[in-house]
Protein backbone atom coordinates (compact mmCIF):
# COMPACT_ATOMS: atom_id res chain seq x y z
CA UNK A 1 0.00 0.00 0.00
CA UNK A 2 1.08 3.46 -1.09
CA UNK A 3 -0.76 6.55 0.35
CA UNK A 4 0.26 10.07 -0.45
CA UNK A 5 0.47 12.64 2.52
CA UNK A 6 2.48 15.36 0.76
CA UNK A 7 1.53 18.98 -0.38
CA UNK A 8 1.03 20.09 -4.20
CA UNK A 9 3.91 22.71 -5.12
CA UNK A 10 5.78 22.30 -8.08
CA UNK A 11 8.49 20.09 -7.06
CA UNK A 12 5.32 17.52 -6.35
CA UNK A 13 3.24 18.23 -9.13
CA UNK A 14 2.80 14.84 -10.70
CA UNK A 15 5.49 13.43 -8.94
CA UNK A 16 3.45 9.72 -9.35
CA UNK A 17 3.85 9.37 -13.35
CA UNK A 18 2.79 6.78 -15.64
CA UNK A 19 6.63 5.56 -15.19
CA UNK A 20 6.09 5.91 -11.13
CA UNK A 21 3.18 4.31 -10.91
CA UNK A 22 4.58 1.18 -13.43
CA UNK A 23 7.16 0.52 -10.79
CA UNK A 24 4.26 -0.77 -7.87
CA UNK A 25 3.10 -4.28 -7.59
CA UNK A 26 0.57 -5.66 -9.09
CA UNK A 27 -1.73 -5.95 -5.82
CA UNK A 28 -0.76 -2.85 -4.37
CA UNK A 29 -3.29 -0.28 -3.57
CA UNK A 30 -2.46 3.25 -3.84
CA UNK A 31 -4.06 6.12 -1.53
CA UNK A 32 -4.22 9.65 -1.98
CA UNK A 33 -5.85 11.93 0.76
CA UNK A 34 -3.51 14.65 -0.18
CA UNK A 35 -4.19 16.63 -2.60
CA UNK A 36 -4.73 16.78 -6.30
CA UNK A 37 -2.47 16.78 -9.34
CA UNK A 38 0.04 14.60 -7.33
CA UNK A 39 -0.14 11.47 -9.77
CA UNK A 40 -1.66 11.41 -13.25
CA UNK A 41 -5.07 10.23 -13.09
CA UNK A 42 -4.96 8.77 -16.83
CA UNK A 43 -2.04 6.45 -16.27
CA UNK A 44 -3.95 5.33 -13.01
CA UNK A 45 -6.98 4.47 -14.78
CA UNK A 46 -5.10 2.28 -17.21
CA UNK A 47 -3.12 0.50 -14.65
CA UNK A 48 -6.69 -0.16 -12.94
CA UNK A 49 -8.18 -1.35 -15.86
CA UNK A 50 -5.29 -3.95 -17.11
CA UNK A 51 -4.97 -5.02 -13.29
CA UNK A 52 -1.34 -3.87 -13.38
CA UNK A 53 -2.52 -2.28 -9.54
CA UNK A 54 -5.03 -3.85 -7.41
CA UNK A 55 -6.65 -0.91 -6.08
CA UNK A 56 -6.36 2.62 -5.52
CA UNK A 57 -8.73 5.09 -3.64
CA UNK A 58 -8.42 8.94 -3.90
CA UNK A 59 -10.34 12.29 -2.15
CA UNK A 60 -9.12 14.49 -4.46
CA UNK A 61 -8.82 15.27 -7.94
CA UNK A 62 -6.76 17.30 -10.64
CA UNK A 63 -10.04 18.64 -11.31
CA UNK A 64 -13.03 18.92 -8.83
CA UNK A 65 -15.49 17.40 -8.74
CA UNK A 66 -14.19 14.59 -10.70
CA UNK A 67 -15.24 14.24 -14.31
CA UNK A 68 -13.94 10.48 -15.35
CA UNK A 69 -16.99 8.70 -14.89
CA UNK A 70 -15.21 5.62 -16.22
CA UNK A 71 -12.44 6.07 -13.72
CA UNK A 72 -15.15 6.47 -10.76
CA UNK A 73 -17.36 3.01 -11.86
CA UNK A 74 -13.99 0.98 -11.53
CA UNK A 75 -14.63 -1.94 -8.54
CA UNK A 76 -11.06 -2.04 -7.96
CA UNK A 77 -11.58 2.28 -7.44
CA UNK A 78 -13.32 3.72 -4.65
CA UNK A 79 -13.66 8.09 -3.97
CA UNK A 80 -14.45 9.49 -1.06
CA UNK A 81 -15.45 13.88 -0.26
CA UNK A 82 -12.58 15.54 0.74
CA UNK A 83 -14.47 17.16 3.41
CA UNK A 84 -11.80 16.35 6.53
CA UNK A 85 -12.01 20.10 7.47
CA UNK A 86 -15.20 20.35 7.91
CA UNK A 87 -15.49 17.60 11.14
CA UNK A 88 -16.04 19.56 14.41
CA UNK A 89 -12.59 19.17 15.29
CA UNK A 90 -10.80 20.22 12.31
CA UNK A 91 -13.26 23.80 12.65
CA UNK A 92 -12.71 24.67 16.30
CA UNK A 93 -8.56 23.76 15.45
CA UNK A 94 -8.94 26.17 12.87
CA UNK A 95 -10.83 28.65 14.70
CA UNK A 96 -8.03 28.45 17.81
CA UNK A 97 -5.44 28.81 15.02
CA UNK A 98 -7.00 32.13 14.08
CA UNK A 99 -7.08 33.89 17.78
CA UNK A 100 -3.69 32.40 18.40
CA UNK A 101 -2.57 34.30 15.68
CA UNK A 102 -4.21 37.71 15.92
CA UNK A 103 -2.88 36.87 20.02
CA UNK A 104 1.11 36.37 18.78
CA UNK A 105 1.19 38.70 15.90
CA UNK A 106 -0.74 41.95 18.12
CA UNK A 107 1.35 44.99 17.89
CA UNK A 108 1.84 47.08 21.07
CA UNK A 109 1.02 50.02 19.24
CA UNK A 110 -2.72 49.21 19.31
CA UNK A 111 -2.63 47.73 23.09
CA UNK A 112 -1.34 51.60 23.90
CA UNK A 113 -3.43 53.59 21.63
CA UNK A 114 -6.60 51.62 22.94
CA UNK A 115 -5.97 53.06 26.80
Amino acid sequence: MVTLHTPLDDSTKNMLTSKMLSLMKSKAILINVARGGLLDEDALKKMLINGRLGGAALDVFSIEPPRDKELLELPNFIVTPHIGGSANEAIIAMGRAAIDGLVDNISPSIIMDNK
